[in-house]
């Protein structure tokens, strides 16, 4: 019989560059690869397995709604759906949800919902929306138009137009960009997780709200990585106190169900009429019953554990030896490691904590509810790592 690792070679398109462990099973932050070997994953899925891996309460949550109806088109009416919408709405004070399946359809989403909007109130020419340089917003190529990274661009050309890109923390080139083009929308990550785990600069993301709505465009929140709890808020524009448009996420919404929303504020939440955008799977019941599931456990008490251990992982890398700086807030965080990043997750893996890379550092993004006790053990191998 041959190993799941040739067969994956063998069947699946080669276009992830997997790590030599194959997981099998896991409880919370602890998994197990084929051999039986422990780990303390300190990267969740990508921000995605929120309370861990097979968590009891998510898992009672997935299957009472599986054993009810897995599926049903949106002809029909669900109530996962509907409980999910409002509790949405209800946290952010945003009016409407449009749901669909992953990050990247969530963001398509989004630039479809600007683009309407500003055709509808400043004419069909305002269609160009600006990112940021070193942004990241999905892989389909509109998304993919939209992520302000050149090597993402180059083996899928001609893109989709009606993109400019912006260097973060450029307040006069915004400007200069809404003076040269008729613009929707301003759409920014308040923490560049891709682009090597970032953060705005508060003045420039509120100069960014204000330039956007100065001249009618709408501004854009791509949450996929920074939301559902990650940053130590339910969402990271919370932690900027700007007031979005539209916001977008998708990875932790259902703690590891493929799930995205976008949530359109009162000013563009009739924006779509019947017809105009759509999902078969967007909305499906029982990734809304797990993200109903984990919505209601992301409160004020946990958001302030999330602060409290990204407070403590942050002192502890500083000043250390082999670390040049930490970035990011709450559990998304970025080491700038003297050691190329590949090299200190490789040595972290084989002493048993998994650990993520985004451009040249480091990333962690734990489960929120990542035990106090495993935090400390495993920052103690990631400074061992990078020290050695």
């Amino acid at each position: 019989m041959s190993s799941i690792k040739e067969l994956d070679s063998k069947y699946i398109a080669g276009t992830y560059k997997r790590f030599p462990v194959e997981i099998v099973s896991g409880k919370g932050s602890l998994v197990y690869d084929e051999t039986g070997k422990e780990y303390i994953d300190m990267g969740s899925g990508i921000a995605v397995t929120s309370f861990g891996v097979a968590d009891d309460i998510w898992a009672a949550a997935v299957a009472e709604q599986a054993s009810k109806v897995q599926h049903m088109s949106n002809l029909y009416y669900t109530e996962p759906c509907v409980r999910l919408a409002q509790q949405l709405c209800t946290r952010t004070g945003m009016s409407k949800v449009f749901f669909s399946n992953s990050g990247a359809e969530a963001n398509e989403c989004a630039i479809k919902a600007a683009r309407k909007y500003a055709a509808d109130t400043l004419g069909e020419e305002y269609y160009t929306i600006i990112t940021l340089e070193n942004s990241f917003h999905g892989r389909t190529i509109t998304t993919l138009s939209a992520t302000g990274q050149e090597h993402y661009h180059e083996l899928f050309r001609p893109l989709t137009p009606g993109f400019i890109h912006v260097a973060a923390g450029d307040t006069a080139g915004l400007e200069k960009a809404f003076a040269d083009h008729k613009i929707a929308a301003v759409m920014i990550e308040c923490i560049q997780g891709e682009g090597g785990v970032l953060p705005l600069e508060p003045e420039f993301a509120a100069a960014a709200e204000k330039i956007a709505h100065d001249n009618g465009a709408l501004l854009v929140i791509d949450e996929v990585q920074t939301g559902n709890g990650r940053t130590g808020a339910l969402y990271a524009y919370m932690n900027y106190g700007l007031r979005p448009d539209i916001v977008s996420t998708a990875k932790g919404l259902a703690g590891g169900l493929p799930l995205g929303a976008t949530m359109l504020a009162e000013k563009v939440q009739n924006v779509f009429g019947y017809g105009d955008h759509g999902s078969t799977f967007g909305g499906n019941p029982v990734c809304c019953a797990a993200a109903v599931s984990n919505l209601s456990r992301i409160d004020d008490a946990l958001l302030a554990e999330v602060k409290a251990k990204g407070e403590y992982l942050k002192k502890r890398f500083t000043g250390v030896d082999g670390i040049e700086s930490v970035t990011g807030m709450g559990l998304m965080l970025g080491l700038k490691t003297v050691k190329p990043a590949a090299d200190v997750v490789a040595k972290c893996m084989e002493n048993g904590v998994l650990c993520l890379t985004a451009k040249d550092k480091v990333r962690l993004l734990p489960a929120l509810n990542i035990p106090m006790e495993l935090v400390q053990k495993a920052a103690d191998v990631i400074i061992a790592a990078c020290g050695e």
